[in-house]
Order: C-alpha cells, then structure tokens, then sequence
C-alpha cells in the first residue's frame, strides 16, 4: 500500500472515529461487567489509541508506538481491575477495537496487507500487554496484601483464646488435688501445656515476620560488631530441644574469630529461619552451621547445610519469594526465607540455595565484616 494509501486511511479513521468509538462501545457492553459504564468511563483512552493509530500509519514505520502515549493502556488496566474487570475482559476490549477497525477497512473497500496489517497489530497487542502486565501486576499485589491482612488479623484473633487456655490449664492443675490426679491425668494436663506453649509460639513468630516484612529494613538497621559464633551458639542451644525430637546432630563450625558488622537481632533472625527449617527437613540426619570470610572482600559467607530432604528444582528459584510454601508443608507460612533475603540484603549482601533432592541443601548468605560496607 502506498504512502498515500496509508494517510488516507489515516485520515479515514480520524473522521470515522465517532462511529468507531459507538460500535467498539456496543461490543463491548456486552460484557456484563460494562452494561451500566457512562460514555466517558467506557471510552477511557480509546480514542486516544484511535488518533495514535492514524499517527502511526502516517509515519509508516514498524518502529515502537510514540512513547508519549504508552502510559494510557498502564492507567487504563489499573482502571479496569478497579471497575471490576477480569483480565480476559481487559483483552477483549481491545480485540473488539481490532475488529471494528477491520470492518470499517471492507467498508470502505481497502485492501490490508504489509506495514498496515502490522501496524494495527503491533499498536493494539503493544496496547494489551501493557494493560494485562498492569493489571496482573496490581492484581497480584492487592491478593498478597489481603493474604497479609487475613494472617495478621488471624495469628492475633488467637492470641487470647490460647491465653485463656493457658490460664484453665493452670487454674485446672492447681486446683484439682494431687491424690486425685492419676497418671493419665497428669499426661493430658502436661499435653495441653506443652502444645498451648508451642501453638503461643507460632503465633507470636507469624506476629513478628509480619512486622519484620512490613518495616523499612533499610532504614532500621543497627550495625555493631558481632561475634558470629557465640550468636549462633545461642541458638543452637535454644533450638535444640527441636533437634533432638528430630533425632538430628545440629553442628556449630563457625570459627572463633569471626566477627560480623551486623544488626545483631536480624541476623539472630536469618540463622533462626534457616536452622529451624533445616531442622524441619532432616530428621535423623545433620545440620551444620558455618562461615567463612570470603577473600579479596569486606563479606563474610554463612552457610546452613543439611543432609535432609532437598528441594525441587522447580522450586528454587521461588524459595526466597515471600508467602511461597511448599505444598507438602501445610503449617509453612512463607515468610521465614523471605525474611532471611530481606534482611541479608538490607545489609548490602546476598542470598543463594544450593539443593539437590533427598540429598539436602545449603542455604548461604553474605554479610559485612566491617564498617563502612554498604
């Protein structure tokens, strides 16, 4: 088609472009989320894709669409997922321009082909995937933030009904006398304590990551030197009530010298999280604790091995995602490894997984050695 051929019809849709607009919005309110939009909220940016289109065709190039404009199909998704719109709905809005246009070429008895057909594509499918990348976008992020919401109201709806447990527990102990209290007796008395106790504690960590997650890290940390092996020897002691009932050997082979330039409670908090899922993998087997400074560097590496389950290769590359679980897993609430790559990176460092399945895995992370590393 000829550079006269393309500003005519160019100039065709700019005078045809009220028809356009009426038979693109009769498709469209077919949609039932559509049927009661007015003109103008319906319209959106459409016809400004309309007087973009002609501008493209007259330009006669099979180069991106004018920039200027690409921000009207990112508004337009936002504004559709907040009307109510599902995303096979946002692209069948711009399918239906696509068709109103083809009809209005037969019409008018104009033959598309080459750098025209292109053209009406590569604007429209530009156009789509801004508004779907949008939309999914913006969609997922109000899915996950409602998730947090749900978690956060739940873990302290909790709270003081497992209080008042706690407290019956007690009050029942003490006030039913020991004569009366026989063997059985004392063993359901020791249970409900023991699993209020642990049901208390889980409650009060989802508590707490929520919070972890929601804080500007970045802002909050409280550098100071840390003495790698006396912190994480603390928490081998702590959790190895945990590693016992798994039958596991839980190992601190941090050396001595080591000296870490770290917010000391975040750090207690990545070694926590990964320990305790190590401990959660390896039952029967051996968890290890090490770090070592990596050379010609301000950082220190720390590591936690274990020669337990292993994780999916399919997983991998998700396991540090916040609210990822494993689907085995039903008590998991995807924030522990989120916390731990957080919180490395807040420090300036990084996060790595190493795993191969039923062999184990090693989770690595960096940290400063020294002021001044950012």
């Amino acid at each position: 088609m000829s550079a006269e051929n393309l500003d005519a019809l160019a100039a065709l849709i700019r005078r045809e472009r009220d028809t356009l607009l009426a038979e693109w919005r009769r498709e469209v309110q077919q949609l039932s989320v559509a049927h009661n939009l007015d003109v103008p909220t319906l319209n959106d940016h459409i016809p400004d894709l309309l007087e973009e289109l002609a501008c493209e065709l007259e330009l006669c190039s099979d180069e991106s669409m004018i920039e200027g404009l690409k921000e009207n199909p990112i508004t337009h998704g936002l504004d559709r997922l907040r009307l109510g719109f599902d995303v096979e709905e946002v692209v069948a809005e711009y399918n239906a321009l696509r068709g109103v246009i083809q009809d209005l070429i037969e019409r008018h008895d104009l033959r598309l082909r080459g750098v025209v057909n292109r053209t009406i594509n590569r604007v429209i499918d530009v156009s789509i995937g801004l508004a779907v990348k949008t939309y999914a976008a913006q969609k997922a992020l109000e899915i996950q933030q409602r998730r947090e919401e749900h978690l956060t109201f739940v873990a302290h709806d909790l709270r003081s009904p497992l209080s008042a447990i706690a407290m019956a527990a007690k009050l029942l102990e003490a006030t039913v006398p020991d004569v009366v209290k026989d063997e059985r007796a004392s063993m359901l008395l020791e249970t409900m304590h023991r699993n209020v106790s642990r049901l208390n504690s889980l409650v009060v960590k989802v508590v707490r990551e929520e919070a972890n997650l929601k804080a500007q890290v970045n802002e909050k940390v409280e550098r100071q030197e840390v003495k790698l092996r006396a912190l994480v020897e603390v928490l081998v002691s702590d959790l190895s009530p945990l590693a016992a009932a798994s039958n596991l050997c839980l190992t601190n082979e941090v050396p001595e010298e080591l000296t870490a330039f770290a917010d000391a409670n975040m750090l207690t908090l990545i070694f926590q999280n990964l320990i305790s899922n190590a401990i959660d993998y390896t039952p029967n087997g051996e968890v290890i604790v090490g770090a070592k400074i990596i050379k010609e560097s301000a950082f220190i590496e720390c590591w936690v091995s274990d020669n337990g389950a292993g994780i999916p290769a399919d997983r991998l590359e998700k396991v540090f995602d916040k609210l990822e679980t494993d689907p085995d897993k039903k008590s998991g609430m995807g924030l522990g490894l989120a916390i731990v790559k957080q919180f490395a990176e807040a420090h300036g460092g990084e996060v790595a997984v190493e795993s191969e399945l039923g062999q184990g895995s090693t989770f690595r992370f960096t940290i400063p050695d020294k002021a001044g590393v950012e």
